[in-house]
């Protein structure tokens, strides 16, 4: 009596999605494009300093930085990396530096790869480009890139960006405990995914969500993007 064969998973196509590489993705009303330090220093520097702003870099592995000299010694080395791979958000009017986030954790062989080290300014934060910014990477990751597994973790305790993750159409995986020691703090790890098979669905509510119909003379939304992708 032979034994049953036993279960594996689907059969797949194994050729790698390409890497990330310095290039510039545009949308309406910011730009990704790859980090320069006399681009974008001053302007992340700026918008990200001050005791008021300390809140900003609690869950990043870096800063806040005590001056100007210290973020540019950071970011120099952060901008040669190619994993991470760092991105500034730009205003795409005045070409303002208002945030940060890297393509990382880059597996090309798996077809996986991450979106972090995100960095929203307050000049950022809650605008139609917020949002931009993480369609332009997902269309990226899956539509140029040709991966099938797209990544958003953070520090569990982390509740916004736990939220955005839901809002943009990730799903929650669990918690990878004591995953990190991060600024000499443990770090439990909530993993969220997208899937390539769940981003046609996703990428129509993204794009009904920016279409300038669903907002009103006062620039707010009419419908959530929640309510979009439901």
């Amino acid at each position: 009596m032979t034994n049953p064969p036993l279960p594996i998973g689907d059969e797949v196509d194994t050729r790698p999605a390409a890497r990330p590489s310095r290039t510039r993705l545009e949308g309406q009303h910011v730009a990704l494009v790859p980090f320069g330090v006399a681009d974008h220093a001053r302007d992340l520097f700026d918008l990200s300093a001050g005791s008021e702003n300390e809140g900003l870099f609690a869950y990043l592995a870096q800063g806040p930085f005590a001056d100007m000299a210290a973020f540019e010694q950071y970011y120099a080395a952060a901008a040669t990396k190619d994993d991470p791979l760092l991105f500034a958000i730009v205003e795409t009017g005045s070409g303002r530096a208002v945030g940060h986030a890297t393509f990382m954790r880059i597996t090309p062989a798996d077809r996986v790869v991450e979106v972090g080290n995100i960095l929203y300014t307050p000049a950022l934060q809650r605008t139609i480009g917020a949002t931009e910014a993480m369609y332009l990477m997902a269309r990226h990751a899956f539509e140029d890139l040709g991966y099938r597994r797209y990544e958003w973790k953070c520090n569990a305790l982390n509740a916004p960006s736990r939220r955005a993750a839901l809002r943009l159409g990730f799903t929650f995986e669990g918690i990878f405990r004591q995953h990190m020691i991060i600024k000499a703090h443990n770090r439990d790890t909530a993993w969220f995914s997208m899937l390539d098979h769940e981003w046609p669905h996703a990428k129509a509510a993204f794009e009904a969500w920016l279409d300038p119909l669903n907002f009103g003379p006062d620039g707010r939304q009419i419908r959530p993007l929640e309510s979009l992708r439901a």
